[in-house]
């Protein structure tokens, strides 16, 4: 193939290729670059050709002066640059962030020629790492215990005993409606113990029947019933040092009922076909949404074995008896989503998050996460409003609504408005047209000061 041939070959296999690509003279001038250069710079390519580099005005790039006057920029002295991340100024005045490589050419006497350079736009990447790095500093914020968040008296109440509870090495006995959190709760207790670093294993005694539930929790022998080829571990051996999450621990059979009292009493498991105890160093954390008391009145559920894990009761609030923490709830919610699904969804808007506040939450916080994922299929730009959320919400009235006094009606806003600028309290100022004085004027008189 002829040079005048493979050069032309060569020119359109470079601009087919995602990343950008210049190539510059001795002296910084452009001589080459490619289509996704252009497209990312914003530059024409008549437009770069012939101008030197420094147009770009890229943050990576330095320039040196030596005695020999040879190098005028770094790359000509150190011949390459490897990965390094840095901005590049597009024609608008914007700011691209891109990772750029960069390699001397020369001829075959060893003369310098040039350089290339190749640069591929991370911007989006790096807005995923802000978003990433925002989600992660509201996960370990002052108002969030192990993923649970609110502000609310109870909640912070709930949180201090979670913490106490976790100290204590007890059975802990967790209660609550359908979607108040009772995993995150369980799974809180765990990580705030001093077996955090031992395994955590959970069982939801309501999705198996009783022959395969009692293989799971205690494991088997080989030939203790059709289909048991080996011995098997149960989740009760597996938990060793740990903790072990009953989940519907209501659904619990009778006849594995009286096998976890011997397990709580005597610290030890048999394997179902085996008479051999085996000793377990386990913390058993339960999870319900009925009420056992009344189970145990039915003869469902044994008395002795309600005690034994009630010793350390925690009862998880509804969301309607909390609707303060409703808009940090939300906001979370949104910009989980948000990261997931990269939508140029702009927050939540005044009349949606007056709707969420007043909707009475009947499946609790699994039913607003529920609501946003559902917004963000309905909703495709700008922010998200009443009518994105789902329609029983928005037709649903809550029961004898009143009207709020003047200063709960102060808070509510408040607190969406700190909500919406996560927390950061000169933004919740503008959001609510006042100044930042008054913010902490209200949040001293509303008790949200932390100490």
């Amino acid at each position: 193939m002829e040079d005048k041939t493979l050069n032309r070959y060569w020119e359109t296999v470079v601009d087919i290729i995602h990343d950008g690509v210049m190539m510059v003279d001795p002296d910084g001038v452009i001589v080459s670059a490619n289509r996704a250069f252009t497209e990312m710079t914003g530059y024409e390519r008549d437009e770069l050709l012939g101008c030197n580099c420094s147009i770009l005005k890229c943050s990576s790039c330095e320039r040196i002066y030596d005695s020999t006057n040879q190098h005028w920029c770094l790359l000509f002295r150190d011949s390459t640059v490897s990965m390094r991340r840095c901005n590049l100024t597009k024609k608008d005045g914007s700011l691209v962030h891109a990772m750029k490589n960069a390699s001397v050419l020369r001829d075959e006497r060893g003369v310098t020629i040039g350089a290339v350079e190749t640069w591929a736009d991370i911007t989006e990447l790096m807005e995923k790492e802000s978003q990433i790095e925002a989600f992660r500093h509201d996960l370990e914020a002052e108002d969030t215990f192990y993923g649970m968040i609110g502000t609310s008296t109870v909640m912070r109440r709930t949180f201090d005993l979670l913490a106490n509870v976790a100290a204590a090495d007890a059975p802990a006995f967790i209660s609550g409606e359908s979607g108040t959190g009772k995993e995150l709760a369980a799974k809180a207790i765990h990580l705030h113990s001093s077996r955090n670093n031992r395994p955590y294993i959970q069982v939801n005694c309501a999705a198996l029947n009783e022959s395969v539930l009692e293989s799971e929790l205690f494991g088997h022998v080989k030939g203790a019933f059709t289909g048991a080829y080996q011995n098997r571990q149960g989740r009760f051996e597996a938990a060793q040092g740990g903790d072990i999450f009953l989940d519907e621990i209501g659904e619990l059979p009778q006849s594995i009922q009286v096998k976890l009292l011997r397990v709580l009493e005597e610290k030890t498991i048999e394997r179902v076909g085996d008479n051999r105890p085996i000793p377990v160093d386990v913390r058993i954390i339960t999870a319900t949404n009925r009420n056992l008391k009344e189970l145990v009145e039915k003869g469902v559920f044994r008395s002795d074995l309600y005690y034994r894990i009630n010793v350390l009761p925690i009862e998880l609030p509804p969301l309607r008896k909390r609707p303060e923490d409703i808009p940090l709830l939300a906001e979370s919610f949104f910009r989980h989503l948000q990261l997931k699904s990269n939508k140029p969804i702009l927050g939540i808007s005044p009349a949606a998050m007056r709707a969420l506040v007043r909707y009475p939450w009947p499946g609790n916080v699994r039913e607003l996460k529920s609501a946003f994922a559902y917004a963000f299929v309905t909703c495709t730009d700008g922010p998200i409003e009443p009518s994105h959320l789902p329609p029983d919400l928005t037709q649903a009235a809550a029961p004898h609504p009143a009207p709020l006094p003047a200063d709960d009606q102060k808070k509510q806003e408040l607190l969406q408005a700190l909500a919406q600028a996560r927390g950061n309290k000169s933004m919740a100022a503008r959001i609510l047209g006042v100044s930042r004085v008054t913010v902490w004027n209200r949040l001293h008189r509303y008790g949200l000061l932390r100490g």
